[in-house]
């Protein structure tokens, strides 16, 4: 991923920025330019609540090339607030406390390096969510 192309990423990446449609008011994530649901553009920009809770969750014990470092982590389906779906790693949790329907709430964290000197991906994951105080 270049620099160009992480900086094009970064609302969605870190504050989870979606669309509404306009037409069947549906939440999308990630922004598409027609919405998957009834087909018209949906270019009104959303900003998700970042929490939700487990959907399904597998641990990735052999990673893909540069992500070696976390192996094993855990991703997990997110069922976000407002309805979508979101594919995410989970952090700050052990894999066998993970339960479906737990509640979580999306966190910045790094995501991957671009090689020893490269760019440092940072983007959302998801913990479990911290009672309020």
């Amino acid at each position: 991923m270049g620099i160009a192309r992480d900086w094009r990423l970064r609302s969605q990446r870190y504050a989870l920025v979606g669309e509404i449609c306009d037409d069947c008011g549906r939440k999308i994530f990630p922004p598409r330019d027609v919405c998957p649901y009834c087909a018209e553009e949906a270019q009104t920009p959303f900003h998700f609540s970042g929490r939700g809770e487990i959907y399904s969750h597998t641990t990735i014990y052999n990673p893909p090339a540069g992500f070696e470092e976390f192996a094993p982590y855990t991703v997990a389906l997110v069922k976000l607030e407002e309805g979508p779906l979101v594919t995410a790693q989970l952090t700050d949790v052990d894999p066998q406390e993970i339960a479906i329907g737990q509640p979580v709430e999306m966190v910045t964290r790094k995501i991957r390096e671009e090689g020893p000197e490269g760019l440092i991906v940072y983007g959302y994951k998801f913990r479990p969510r911290l009672q309020a105080a």
